[in-house]
């Protein structure tokens, strides 16, 4: 039964890390290319259409990774589970603190209602971002090793 959770949980988590990776390194890039209009308008909508998947998906993931640490308790490698626990609740902390507030305001804007410094506001969730996908990709990797 730890076998198929750990399974379950390094899949769930790693997926996760893939969409956040691929937001950070390719869609964010594609959306930065197209004109300014469209630019906004998809950031927009990317913000309303993950906003509204991400919390589950992290949520989701820190619950897997908390019954795993809690279920192999006496196993090698609990330390790295626990740790990669600890990182997604920073992540989730990071999240509610610093990106979601951002993003709460984006997915609003339209080019007609969009702040002037609304490109700036984007860069900075960029930035941060990064950072967020930086610490679960430490997470995976901790769940990772972990099994070794």
């Amino acid at each position: 039964m730890l076998n198929a959770l750990e399974v379950v949980t390094i899949v769930v988590v790693g997926v996760m890390v893939g969409v956040e990776f691929s937001v950070a390194f390719v869609m964010n890039r594609i959306l930065d290319a197209l004109p300014e209009d469209s630019s906004q308008l998809g950031h927009a909508h990317g913000g309303r259409m993950l906003g509204a998947l991400m919390p589950v998906w992290y949520i989701g993931s820190l619950v897997l990774v908390g019954v795993w640490a809690v279920a192999g308790w006496h196993h090698d490698g609990t330390g790295l589970v626990v740790t990669a626990g600890a990182l997604l609740i920073l992540s989730v902390v990071m999240s509610l603190l610093l990106l979601v507030p951002i993003n709460n305001r984006n997915k609003t804007w339209t080019p007609e209602n969009r702040p002037e410094d609304w490109k700036q506001q984007l860069d900075r969730w960029g930035r941060l971002h990064y950072v967020r996908v930086a610490v679960i990709m430490t997470a995976f990797a901790c769940l990772a090793a972990s099994l070794t």
